[in-house]
């Protein structure tokens, strides 16, 4: 934080928040620091599909950080989570944004790696437009990480002044 009062940031991305009360704590920062570029991945559910945070920290996520988030990016089982819905299609996943729309976000990606399809869909949905990214699935086993990449990656390219739509695509 002392470091945004000499350089301040052009984005923000936001990873696994654990806890309400580091939830809590970053949204003090982000009042001070009023920034409007903030990218939040909401880390929530492990590989394996271990739960990483507490209901009590997801309620939070929803009813506080939300409303402050430029871009959400959920994976298919944390958009599950968060919407209380199923997603099978394309049609579940816009549904789903729909709902992360209405709890307060600006912008929704569900990332579609999860799904066992041949090609992946990525959904991005605001409020006014949807934009679906097609990609034929890589094969391989190196997957860890992918989704804080992309998102950081999001973050890098919107930070530096491309579109949304276009630092989605990038």
């Amino acid at each position: 934080l002392l470091t945004c009062k000499d350089i301040k940031p052009n984005g923000i991305k936001i990873g696994m928040l654990h806890s309400s009360q580091v939830i809590k704590s970053v949204l003090k920062a982000l009042k001070k620091i009023k920034l409007s570029k903030i990218i939040l991945d909401p880390v929530m559910v492990a590989k394996g599909g271990a739960r990483l945070i507490d209901k009590s920290a997801i309620e939070t996520l929803k009813t506080n950080l939300f409303k402050k988030t430029f871009l959400l990016t959920p994976n298919i089982p944390e958009a599950e989570v968060l919407t209380k819905t199923k997603i099978r299609t394309t049609k579940d996943k816009i549904h789903a944004a729909k709902i992360l729309i209405n709890l307060g976000a600006k912008n929704v990606l569900i990332k579609g790696g999860h799904s066992s399809s041949k090609y992946i869909e990525d959904v991005l949905l605001s409020k006014k437009e949807i934009k679906i990214f097609k990609n034929k699935r890589i094969k391989t086993k190196n997957t860890h990480g992918t989704g804080c990449t992309l998102s950081s990656a999001i973050t890098t390219f919107f930070a530096c002044g491309k579109t949304l739509n276009k630092s989605c695509e990038l």
